[in-house]
């Protein structure tokens, strides 16, 4: 039921058009996928994240395991009928919230002992419950639970993270393959900031990976040229019939240069964050909509753009629900950045089927940096 197929190389890059074929439906990559969290993007329906053009939605093993509980989705039909969604769903591992929420946690080979960022109380993931969790989710594509290192972790620490990481695959993996189906599961690189242990997490790797493979452990706080050395390092590494999925990235000028590197598919709570707090993403680069200068401004939030919230609000309107904390106003943004950026990955695709990203890279880049009027 999953198959991916190249239908365009950029001859300029190497960067690919492709098609994942899923049993809810084919995503084109490259590919943008919003974050619904708690099995929702955060104030809106499927039905405005499907109008704005998302081909598929990703939601968190760790949070719906918390709450509402993965047996009660199981018991509601799974995500899909859950949160009425019919396009594919992706689900991560919950292991980077676990590593990252979990102010006390205890790590060993069998797994990770946490507290509940709610409540305190005390559980335990194991590779095992990582993907009975998923199962029980119904996601199309889930991931294998890794360990995720800090930027600036040390290349010993980062070692012993990458070699637990790859035997929690191998269980993750006979785990699925014995109980799983319908699902396919996608293995994650770790490695951290090193080259050496990039390239032996991704060969480590391989063997488990059936269609599809997860970069993790990046955009974690390193400098955006460390993020491109190490995707670099990786490129030519690659299995060519499968999609790779960069973990945790949604800024415009990273998923323009994380294409170049290979990257199909992207995930990231960017746009619906700092939508909330009045931030509109445009080609032209990020536009605070709180400021004095939008108030009486009744052009839509980016000319040109054909989302909800462009075609029938302005500025000022935006402007106006924000500074006066109205829900309505995040709710306009959010569509409008999720937008966005499924508009840059259709220029994107273009470019690639004209053989000119590099070309496109250099245009818009410098654009994304400009100060708006």
């Amino acid at each position: 039921m999953f198959k991916y197929e190249v239908v365009k190389v950029c001859k300029q890059t190497g960067a690919r058009i492709g098609r994942f074929y899923t049993p809810h439906g084919v995503i084109e990559t490259p590919v943008f996928m919003p974050v619904g969290t708690k099995a929702t993007v955060k104030s809106l329906s499927p039905e405005e994240v499907a109008e704005a053009g998302s081909q598929i939605m990703l939601s968190n093993t760790y949070h719906l395991y918390l709450r509402p509980g993965h047996e009660l989705v199981r018991a509601a039909g799974g995500l899909h009928k859950f949160m009425n969604w019919n396009k594919p769903i992706l689900t991560d591992s919950g292991g980077f919230q676990v590593f990252s929420l979990s102010t006390l946690r205890k790590v060993t080979d069998d797994g990770v002992q946490f507290n509940s960022f709610i409540d305190g109380s005390k559980h335990f993931f194991t590779p095992e419950k990582s993907i009975e969790i998923q199962q029980a989710l119904g996601a199309d594509v889930i991931m294998a639970f890794d360990e995720c290192t800090a930027a600036g972790t040390d290349h010993a620490h980062s070692k012993d993270a990458l070699v637990r990481t790859a035997d929690w695959l191998r269980r993750c993996y006979d785990f699925h393959k014995e109980n799983g189906e319908k699902q396919i599961l996608f293995p994650i690189i770790q490695g951290n900031m090193y080259a050496d242990l990039r390239k032996e997490s991704l060969e480590r790797t391989l063997p488990y990976a059936k269609c599809g493979v997860a970069i993790g452990g990046l955009s974690v706080g390193e400098e955006k040229p460390v993020m491109y050395e190490m995707l670099d390092v990786m490129k030519e590494l690659y299995p060519e019939d499968m999609p790779r999925y960069l973990m945790g990235v949604g800024s415009a000028d990273c998923i323009i240069e994380g294409v170049i590197r290979g990257i199909d598919m992207f995930d990231c709570v960017l746009p619906t964050r700092i939508a909330r707090n009045g931030t509109a993403m445009t080609f032209a680069g990020d536009l605070c909509i709180r400021n004095a200068g939008y108030k009486d401004d009744f052009r839509p939030v980016e000319e040109g753009c054909d989302c909800y919230c462009c075609r029938n609000y302005s500025r000022a309107y935006v402007r106006h629900l924000i500074n006066t904390d109205e829900i309505f106003g995040g709710r306009l943004l959010s569509i409008h950045n999720i937008r966005f950026l499924h508009r840059l990955t259709e220029k994107i695709k273009e470019a690639i089927w004209q053989d000119r990203l590099l070309d496109y890279r250099n245009e818009i880049i410098g654009g994304l940096g400009e100060k708006l009027g």
